[in-house]
């Protein structure tokens, strides 16, 4: 994996995606969890296909900044950049648009995980 790889996410803000539907406010624009939720997806997606058989990344921190709204009917545009390669995490730079407006930046880690094992461990809890 090389610094500097970077994936570019899109969503156009729907009515289901805003804050007063979902719950974290009142108003009709782009909730805050979706923008995060966006941002997360665009940076797993960077590296996504570099990943081993069997692996996947897992978020562990994300630093947020909701800067602007974003009405229904906008387009974000979300782009991820990796920063950091460090063992098993990763470090991303994610800045969110909407045309040449930032909205939204992050500084997100995210950890690569074999799927059966990090799921067995759910199961050990249950026992």
């Amino acid at each position: 994996m090389e610094k500097g790889k970077t994936y570019v996410g899109r969503i156009i803000v729907t009515e289901e995606c805003t804050a007063s539907v979902i719950g974290s406010g009142e108003l009709p624009v782009l909730a805050t969890p979706v923008l995060v939720a966006l941002m997360e997806r665009a940076a797993m997606l960077v590296v996504a296909d570099e990943l081993p058989d069997g692996s996947t990344t897992v978020g562990g921190s994300i630093d947020v900044k909701h800067l602007k709204p974003s009405a229904i009917g906008a387009e974000v545009v979300a782009t991820a950049t990796l920063t950091e390669v460090n063992g098993r995490r990763l470090g991303f730079h994610v800045v969110a648009m909407e045309g040449d407006v930032i909205v939204g930046e992050a500084e997100h880690q995210r950890f690569v995980v074999d799927k059966e094992r990090f799921m067995s461990k759910l199961s050990q809890k249950e026992k």
